[in-house]
């Protein structure tokens, strides 16, 4: 008897990765892709690829594409290896590095790299709002930028909202050249910097662009609500009491909180307390906000950086007794 078979034509939408990746350089991805599938016609122009053929064959062809694309989507790469396993062998990498966080763009694995980083890993899971405070180099920002990635992937919230007090630290804004964006962006630099190591830099202009990523300095918060999002506040200890209260109450439903800080390096004007180390003492006793208070053993950064910290931290104690 005569097998007929039913001809249909499907487009996918590669919506949440970086369609250039996922076609690979001169669309050796995709050629792979057809050599897998011949009785397919399958081809892609933006982020849309179209497919042609008998219906049977196209549903297993889409469902390994939803497959591709979430390999791509957690481990910011793709390679014709990974292509034929999850497609011939049904399988992709087992689960990753056990305890990444997320992957960079190179493909490492992100992860907590001290007891005081694990505690802010832990501590994204089971609590809405968290006080990272500690020196530099202890991986405050890095790691909290990481957990929002995360966060975002997997959907669990619609954006991120990364934040800083525009606070001169010796330098004066008004003397600085360029339009008010260009004075406050060196402000925010850090910020950006650590989202480009996480995500393909296509794929973040995207999201900015659609402001699914926003950075905006603090005094851009004022009078807004903030739901289903990760919102970070960086350097808060420069931060005035009545700013760090005017952020922290812009919190709306399933949003996540993270404040990070050094009270060591305090930029305000003379006389006028860090918010920061206001909120930590006000809000001590409420036992849904965790804290935690990284130290120089958690410093990521190359070794001098540890001794740095240390000879500083025993100058200021010296001081301290001297006075």
């Amino acid at each position: 008897m005569q097998k007929f078979f039913s001809v249909i034509e499907k487009h996918i939408i590669l919506d949440d990765i970086d369609p250039v990746m996922f076609y690979g350089v001169n669309n050796s991805h995709l050629q792979i892709l057809k050599s897998l599938y011949p009785k397919l016609r399958i081809t892609a122009r933006g982020n849309v690829m179209r497919i042609l053929g008998d219906e049977e064959e196209l549903a297993m062809c889409d469902e390994n594409i939803e497959r591709l694309k979430q390999h791509l989507n957690k481990y910011n790469s793709i390679t014709e290896e990974d292509i034929i396993d999850i497609i011939k062998g049904g399988k992709a990498k087992a689960d990753g590095v056990k305890g990444a966080v997320v992957y960079n763009i190179s493909g490492h694995p992100v992860k907590s790299r001290s007891a005081h980083q694990q505690m802010l890993v832990d501590a994204f899971r089971e609590k809405d709002m968290m006080f990272a405070v500690g020196p530099a180099g202890t991986g405050k920002t890095y790691l909290s930028i990481a957990l929002a990635v995360k966060a975002l992937k997997e959907k669990e919230v619609k954006r991120i909202i990364l934040s800083r007090p525009a606070v001169e630290a010796g330098e004066k804004l008004g003397f600085l050249p360029g339009d008010m964006k260009e004075k406050i962006d060196p402000y925010l630099q850090p910020l950006y910097d650590a989202l480009e190591d996480m995500i393909p830099a296509a794929k973040l202009q995207e999201m900015m662009e659609r402001h699914v990523i926003q950075i905006a300095p603090l005094a851009f918060m004022r009078g807004r609500t903030l739901n289903d999002a990760v919102v970070i506040l960086d350097e808060a200890q420069n931060t005035t009491t009545a700013q760090i209260k005017m952020f922290l109450t812009r919190m709306g439903w399933n949003t996540k909180m993270i404040i990070t800080g050094d009270l060591t390096q305090i930029d305000l004007p003379r006389n006028t307390k860090s918010g920061l180390a206001e909120a930590l003492d006000i809000l001590k006793d409420i036992n849904e906000i965790a804290v935690i208070r990284m130290d120089a053993k958690d410093i990521v950064r190359h070794k001098l950086v540890t001794r740095i910290v240390n000879a500083f931290d025993k100058y200021d104690n010296e001081s301290i007794n001297q006075n």
